[in-house]
């Protein structure tokens, strides 16, 4: 049995839309062995599909139908630390282990970077994908079905106070809150600011992240789905965020922090969150990973 730790991602960064993702530490662990029959089951109380719609499973039998081959079964055994529907990368998390997990089984017939592309074009986007099979900072862009992507270190002057709510948002619903079109001057407006946030996270440049992180294209459309958006928002600049930005497609939000500074920054956000009756947010000091997905031989 192997097992395959997966890190969380959080995807735009405010600017960077369906463009840059960034690792995070905390991670879903998986096992995984080949079998003649498919049993899968949880070490948490965390309810999954346990049947071949489940999302590990289907991507580890759809690179076996890509490579000529067919997957009877596999036992899995999920630890599902990445909480579901929240923007934090949980069905990459799942899409990664799944044809990591299966490269490994037939003798890893695809690379590194094959494995990008597939991972892409199941989720349908690469910002959440490629930094979890890469890890640190990644900028990617698709040109058709292919992937084109770097990963970064990010400056270990930064982390990373993610504010997670009690409840769920579909990526699909936030999708749909979105225009069809953009003015040029957004367009614009946002491919400034990605450039800047990707330079300045790998630098360190600190007083970048405020402008760095502003946003026309996604959250302004997606705020009103997201329950005491303002509220939080708004706390986190009082209590000295660098930058906060909502996590992918919500409703995480994410405080950009001073590494010296964020155990206090934390602890402020959990005291001023329960002040306000803002209840359920559960809030985690986390910084970037350095290493995407891994296999562990167990």
């Amino acid at each position: 049995m192997i097992r395959i730790d997966v890190p969380a991602t959080s995807a735009n960064l405010g600017a960077g839309f369906d463009s840059l993702g960034i690792a995070l530490t905390m991670q879903n662990r998986v096992w995984m062995e080949e079998s003649d029959e498919l049993s899968i089951t949880c070490t948490d109380g965390v309810r999954v599909p346990t049947d071949d719609t489940n999302l590990i499973f289907w991507a580890a039998k759809h690179l076996y139908e890509i490579c000529g081959k067919k997957l009877p079964g596999l036992k899995i055994i999920q630890e599902n630390n990445i909480p579901l529907a929240r923007g934090l990368g949980s069905s990459s998390a799942c899409i990664v282990a799944g044809i990591l997990g299966a490269n490994r089984f037939m003798g890893n017939p695809m690379s590194h970077n094959d494995l990008i592309h597939l991972a892409a074009k199941i989720e349908g986007h690469p910002d959440n994908t490629s930094p979890a099979l890469s890890g640190g900072l990644v900028a990617s862009a698709m040109e058709g079905e292919r992937v084109y992507s770097v990963s970064v270190p990010v400056s270990d002057k930064i982390r990373f106070a993610v504010m997670i709510p009690p409840f769920e948002l579909k990526t699909e619903k936030a999708r749909a809150a979105l225009p069809r079109e953009y003015s040029r001057e957004d367009a614009v407006y946002n491919l400034s600011r990605s450039g800047l946030m990707t330079a300045s996270l790998f630098s360190g440049e600190l007083h970048n992240l405020r402008v760095a992180v502003q946003d026309r294209l996604h959250q302004p459309y997606r705020s009103g789905l997201i329950e005491n958006y303002d509220n939080v928002f708004r706390m986190s600049y009082e209590l000295g965020s660098l930058g906060t930005y909502v996590s992918g497609a919500g409703p995480t939000i994410i405080a950009m922090v001073d590494s010296q500074e964020a155990a206090a920054f934390g602890e402020s956000c959990k005291k001023h969150l329960e002040d306000k009756g803002i209840k359920g947010w559960r809030v985690e000091i986390l910084s970037a990973a350095r290493e995407g997905a891994k296999i562990v031989i167990e």
